[in-house]
């Protein structure tokens, strides 16, 4: 093998496919990223058997050949670089690869690429669908963060993705709140299904997105355990969660005998204030409801923080009210967590009870629902 490429291309590929580099592996290879041509590319190469990620670059291709190189090093080393022309030559016989960047020379052995486990390509599955770029890195945002991080439920660590015919509505639980988000299919599905996609992958997913302007194309692959992302010069495959998904239609509330609606920011910024206090005891934040004198008039909501060792808390806002006064507490990470990914000016809080789940939505926006589940508060 012998290449020549740029030292911000290769740095800028190595960022991205080396997201899937696996940390504490039995496996050596997998702690590698895999350096192959393709064509007039430079094709990285990096899994960790759950996610895998195929990234091109371009490059001045001489011979072909590949390497698996530590991930690590290579990475450290190449963004040590300066921003000019990197050759790349490969000797076989030691799986040495050779690295030379205006003055700077090194040496890395690596592992032979036969060693490395196949990351599957466009060309390994079905072409199920486009997505809007824009329109999936939102809905990825407001849905995966409600996603489980206890490995004890697998099935919660994942995202339900239900595609068809003409909608895909991505839903996440772990048990103490549910987001779910539709977007339109601009092209319906022959036949609805549905898959769970680990939040993990959707995440990363969301941050290799960037500004691609092209739609993204969605494959499963012929064994349909694996899901692929294919991009502007990059692939990402995600194995598949098995197993049954929770009915999200029996969490979310049909009716509510209180709807406020308030500022997003504003109600972001007094959640943190909140938190400052409330994180020392549980988290718990009091929000308390009070409508106004009349229709017209302007309500109030407090949301209130205690600590035994720091003090409390109190922050009103101005609201408007539709509905009765209430006193519920809700879980104040799980507020911030939310209205951080909220993209509408105003928000609306519908509630019933205080051990009933409260329902968040951005007003304006009918294709999101938030349900956070209540605390309980001692008398």
């Amino acid at each position: 093998m012998k290449v020549s490429c740029l030292q911000e291309n290769l740095a800028k590929g190595l960022s991205i496919a080396g997201r899937s580099v696996a940390n504490r592996s039995t496996l050596p290879v997998l702690g590698n990223v895999l350096l192959a041509t393709d064509g007039d590319r430079l094709k990285l190469s990096a899994t960790n058997l759950e996610t895998g990620i195929n990234c091109w670059i371009g490059a001045k291709v001489e011979e072909e050949g590949a390497i698996t190189i530590p991930a690590r090093l290579l990475t450290d080393f190449v963004n040590s670089l300066p921003p000019e022309r990197i050759d790349l030559a490969l000797d076989e016989e030691t799986q040495t690869l050779n690295t030379r960047c205006a003055h700077f020379e090194a040496n890395l052995r690596g592992i032979d690429s036969q060693e490395f486990p196949a990351v599957p390509g466009l060309d390994a599955g079905k072409e199920i669908i486009r997505l809007d770029p824009v329109a999936l890195k939102q809905m990825i945002n407001q849905v995966a963060f409600a996603a489980a991080t206890d490995e004890s439920r697998p099935i919660l660590t994942g995202v339900l993705a239900h595609f068809g015919p003409d909608t895909l509505t991505m839903s996440a639980a772990d048990g103490f709140r549910l987001s779910t988000k539709s977007i339109p299919l601009t092209h319906p599905v022959d036949e609805a299904f549905e898959v769970t996609i680990p939040a993990r992958a959707l995440t990363e997913l969301s941050r290799i997105i960037g500004d691609q302007e092209e739609p993204i194309q969605i494959v499963l692959t012929a064994s349909s355990n694996q899901i692929l992302f294919h991009l502007d010069d990059v692939d990402l495959v995600s194995q598949l969660i098995e197993g049954k998904f929770p009915d999200v239609t029996q969490i979310i509330p049909t009716t509510h005998t209180t709807r406020t609606v308030l500022d997003a920011k504003n109600f972001l910024k007094a959640a943190r204030v909140s938190y400052l206090f409330a994180r020392d005891a549980a988290n718990i934040v009091k929000v308390d409801v009070t409508p106004g004198d009349d229709e017209l008039a302007i309500g109030k909501l407090a949301l209130t923080a205690t600590s035994q060792e720091l003090g409390d808390n109190v922050s009103e806002l101005d609201v408007s009210v539709e509905g009765d006064s209430i006193e519920i507490a809700f879980n104040a990470k799980y507020l911030i967590d939310i209205l951080n990914v909220l993209d509408s000016a105003q928000v609306a809080l519908e509630t019933s009870a205080a051990a009933s789940p409260g329902i968040l939505r951005p007003v304006g926006d009918d294709n999101f629902i938030h349900v956070i589940m209540p605390m309980h508060l001692s008398r």
